[in-house]
């Protein structure tokens, strides 16, 4: 007879929003196409995944790892010993949900997850979101089925025969903001122009200063504002901004609703992570990038490059940001033609059908 039994899957990783909201946008689609499968996240405690995955609607366990620090430090010594701990705790996690198949998305919690699932010829694949392969991903894509990747040119990373070029996995309900709604649900005047500012799930220092320096510019102009400013930079971002509070700069600390956040906005200014830009691609919004520049082999530079080169984006380095950012921010909100240049160019280097894409390449591991 056959199996009729729910399909039972366990995502891992996580650490920023870049790892997070892919995983949550694949394990959306896995419940959308089977509404009874089972969806276990396996996070790091401590990190941001242990409250964005239970607001998203599914369980998450986490485990104790952490990555190796940059210097000599007493952790470091205990790195292998805690790394041990964690994969013991994944094969017994393993072992009680019993998977199909096991998603890694990148960050310290997949390492614990893949090594177990795959030691147990349990199927697995990863989905590696950046033109430079994460650590992690490098490290285990050779025990894994499948890699589901963003960029061509990933085999000098990972075994040409497992890669499939798919997208970014990006949350289906981004591009569907009412901008209506968004207007009353952020108290915006639908007579002005808005401009959002994300730096990211944890805040850039760069654009936060720079916003900070402009916010009086940015009354002068009669711009509204809604500034993501991360945990770490919300204290003093929200002081700043509360003489500004009457005239709609708003400082946020976390925006949840980003489909609304989209929808209100004219203009966007972020950081260049392979999830924004592919949220930004989806939206098709006007947008300035600022790569930042403490990421390895400057991956944010070739991710905004890859719009740039196509005419769909504008990019300020993150050296020029002080001086240069609001001078473009406030010429391209005045440029309704450029608005709409740069926002049709952008939307047709949108993959939508990512998300789809990564879940057929799942099922089809687990069916051989």
């Amino acid at each position: 007879m056959p199996d009729t039994s729910p399909l039972r899957v366990i995502i891992s990783g996580g650490g920023t929003g870049g790892h997070i909201f892919p995983a949550v946008a694949i394990a959306n689609e896995l419940r959308r196409r089977l509404p009874d499968s089972e969806i276990l996240f396996v996070g790091a405690n401590g990190r941001m995944e242990m409250t964005r995955v239970p607001e998203a609607g599914y369980k998450i366990v986490g485990l104790d790892i952490s990555g190796l620090q940059r210097r000599l430090t007493p952790q470091n010594l205990l790195f292998p010993v805690r790394v041990l701990r964690a994969v013991r705790k994944a094969g017994k996690l393993l072992e009680q949900f019993r998977p199909d198949a096991v998603v890694g998305v990148g960050g310290y919690a997949s390492a614990p997850v893949l090594l177990a699932a795959t030691s147990r010829a349990i199927p697995a694949l990863i989905q590696e979101q950046n033109s430079y392969a994460g650590l992690v991903n490098k490290l285990l894509g050779r025990r894994v089925g499948r890699i589901c990747v963003a960029y061509e040119g990933m085999e000098k990373f990972f075994p040409q025969e497992k890669i499939v070029v798919t997208g970014n996995p990006v949350r289906t309900e981004i591009a569907n903001g009412d901008r209506a709604e968004a207007l009353r649900f952020f108290g915006l005047d639908p007579n002005k122009k808005t401009l959002l500012v994300i730096g990211g799930s944890l805040g850039a220092r760069t654009l936060n200063l720079a916003t900070v320096a402009a916010l009086a510019r940015l009354r002068e102009a009669g711009v509204q504002l809604l500034w993501q400013t991360g945990k770490l930079y919300f204290p003093e971002a929200q002081k700043q901004a509360e003489p500004y509070k009457q005239d709609n700069l708003q400082a946020l600390e976390f925006i949840q609703r980003m489909d609304l956040a989209y929808a209100a906005a004219d203009v966007v200014v972020s950081r260049a992570g392979a999830l924004s830009v592919s949220e930004l691609c989806l939206t098709g919004k006007a947008c300035i990038l600022v790569p930042s520049p403490n990421v390895a082999e400057d991956h944010q530079t070739k991710n905004a490059l890859a719009l740039v080169s196509k005419g769909a984006a504008v990019l300020i380095t993150d050296e020029h940001a002080p001086a240069r950012l609001y001078d473009e921010a406030l010429r391209l909100l005045a440029d309704p033609d450029r608005q709409s240049q740069l926002s049709t160019r952008v939307r047709e280097l949108a993959r939508p059908e990512a998300t789809a894409t990564i879940v057929d390449e799942l099922m089809r591991l687990i069916k051989n």
